[in-house]
């Protein structure tokens, strides 16, 4: 199908970009990588008057430190996240996950702040920066404000930007010490939307795991910290202890049921996920 008619406009600095929105007003949407949005606008589920196009607006991309965060531009493909050095050293988590999105066209067309921002619960990354405390930078006509990821995602595809403002950086808390990481996704088929994802960091002390970080993708409207399990990890050496553990993963969630799985399995996916996830971070093979 061919879109509605809509109005185009192509910044080439983040300052315009806000400007820009703020002159289109509620009824405008913001063009990151488009891999969201061109579907939605080629079935006319969505009717924006005004199109602002982000892609000429350098200063939002990129990969770069400021003392102990990484801060990543919003625009940055998720190609450039994969490869980028510092994600793998210190976000690498962040850089397996991105690796499991969609497809090679998609990852380089797509963009790591779009696909924060469009809060998919079965999209994989919004779980990532969950479990890696994220905080995401919004700029708009009142300035800059920083929001942690725990506040950013609000239901689904809603978030708490508000309709003036736009995505314009991620800030990342560096992993450093003896982490391991990893991200466990299921899905029917290459390629596809996670049925359920589980990124997972642990910190390791003496062969026993002394802090644990979880996010859990699509096991609600907006992803899930499972706080209750990342307590009960620590100390945790053995197997049977994860797996123990895991057990409450999916405790208080409300997985949807649709076409590619019920709530309960989902469920149980979580739990059997989260111990794999966890045992093969903190390298527990017994």
């Amino acid at each position: 199908m061919i879109p509605a008619q809509f109005d185009y406009v192509a910044p080439t600095t983040l300052a315009e970009a806000i400007a820009a929105l703020g002159a289109a007003g509620e009824d405008a949407k913001i063009l990151a990588g488009g891999q969201s949005l061109i579907p939605v606008l080629r079935l006319r589920l969505a009717f924006p008057t005004t199109l602002i196009d982000l892609s000429r607006v350098s200063e939002l991309r990129g990969v770069g430190e400021d003392g102990d965060v990484l801060v990543i531009g919003a625009m940055t493909k998720h190609s450039d996240v994969i490869e980028d050095p510092l994600v793998r050293q210190y976000a690498a988590l962040l850089s397996e996950a991105t690796s499991t999105v969609a497809d090679p066209a998609v990852r380089h067309r797509g963009t790591f702040g779009g696909a924060l921002a469009h809060a998919d619960p079965a999209g994989d990354l919004a779980a990532v920066a969950l479990a890696l405390d994220a905080e995401l930078v919004a700029e708009g006509p009142g300035g800059r404000r920083t929001i942690a990821a725990k506040d950013f995602f609000v239901d689904y595809l809603e978030t708490s930007l508000s309709p003036d403002e736009i995505l314009a950086a991620v800030r990342i808390p560096k992993l450093t010490g003896d982490w391991g990481v990893r991200y466990e996704k299921f899905n029917r088929v290459a390629q596809a939307w996670a049925i359920v994802g589980v990124a997972t960091a642990v910190r390791t002390e003496g062969g026993s795991i002394a802090e644990a970080r979880i996010g859990l993708t699509n096991m609600g409207s907006t992803p899930v910290r499972p706080h209750s399990v990342e307590a009960a990890l620590v100390g945790a050496s053995t197997r049977e202890q994860v797996v123990a553990a895991a057990a409450s993963a999916a405790d208080g969630t409300n997985p949807p049921s649709d076409l590619g799985a019920k709530a309960d399995y989902r469920q149980h996916l979580a739990r059997v996920l989260t111990a794999r996830a966890v045992s093969q971070a903190a390298g527990i093979t017994s």
